[in-house]
């Protein structure tokens, strides 16, 4: 029953809650131990509260995952989760991930709360709207970011903000892209997701292109901005960049082959040449922001 309960929590896609601590990063406090701590907290705040909604998920879908390959065996679609205990699970880790976040004051507690709220809206209907849907889970990778800045109260760079917003527009369509795939036939994937029927492999292709091209030009705008050099005091942040391109790149690469991993996170975690790059130009930023 433990396992069932952590399982559906899905604690691989809690990767993206390290989206709190880029302010950290970014902001040159690495190296300050308390707002290395509260940032931690942070993260653990949006684990739980994103725990919450992939539960709350899947009770929605039940009927739709039952139909899928792969989602079929999780543990609320395979029967191993019952619903009554799910419910329950859902509103404990919502309770407690928001009361936790009230800790961090109203402006922190805000971004959890609306997280929430317009997760939930995905849930209940907008899912179901071509591009709305991954313009919900866009917001949400930008609340994760405003909220890791709230933490360690820095203001959140609006550059740092842009890149985030057109990564994780990129990363939906993404998603989008990697679900029509890993279908069958349309019919397949309308029963799984039925937004996907209003959907385009070609165009989604196009729309990732296009977006990874702006985000790369995005972050390397960033590392030669005047503003940029003079806060950090180097001008070698621009030499991260091929770490940037090669990362969405290879996303691109994941996605759109026919892969069988349960989602794009999923395939980002088993492929060691993304990992590596990431885990490079993690390094390569660290390196040069607080040693060079």
């Amino acid at each position: 029953m433990l396992q069932a309960l952590f399982i559906a929590m899905r604690p691989y896609q809690w990767v993206k809650n390290l989206f709190v601590a880029a302010p950290l990063l970014f902001s040159k406090h690495l190296s300050n131990p308390e707002d290395v701590a509260l940032t931690i907290a942070a993260v653990v705040v949006f684990s739980l509260l994103s725990g919450a909604v992939y539960v709350i998920n899947d009770l929605f879908d039940i009927d739709k995952d039952r139909l899928h390959p792969r989602k079929r065996h999780r543990p609320i679609a395979s029967g191993k989760l019952t619903l009554p205990v799910a419910r329950t699970q859902a509103a404990l880790l919502i309770v407690l991930s928001l009361g936790s976040g009230v800790v961090f004051g109203l402006p922190f507690f805000a971004c959890t709360a609306s997280y929430l709220i317009v997760n939930l809206a995905y849930s209940l209907q907008l899912k179901q709207v071509p591009f709305v849907d991954v313009l919900i889970i866009a917001s949400g990778f930008l609340l994760r970011v405003l909220a890791g800045a709230l933490a360690i109260d820095v203001p959140a760079s609006p550059w740092l903000l842009a890149c985030t917003f057109s990564l994780a527009c990129y990363l939906g369509f993404g998603k989008r892209a990697h679900e029509l795939i890993s279908a069958k036939d349309i019919v397949q994937a309308k029963a799984q997701r039925p937004v996907l029927q209003r959907y385009n492999l070609t165009a989604l292709k196009l729309m990732m292109l296009l977006l990874a091209a702006v985000t790369t030009s995005a972050f390397a705008l960033y590392t030669i901005s005047p503003q940029t050099q003079q806060f950090f005091g180097t001008t070698h942040l621009v030499w991260t960049t091929p770490f940037t391109l090669l990362g969405v790149l290879r996303f691109y690469w994941l996605v759109t082959g026919r892969s069988s991993a349960d989602s794009p996170t999923d395939a980002m975690l088993r492929d060691i040449p993304f990992v590596a790059n990431l885990g490079l130009w993690a390094a390569a930023v660290v390196a040069i922001i607080y040693f060079l």
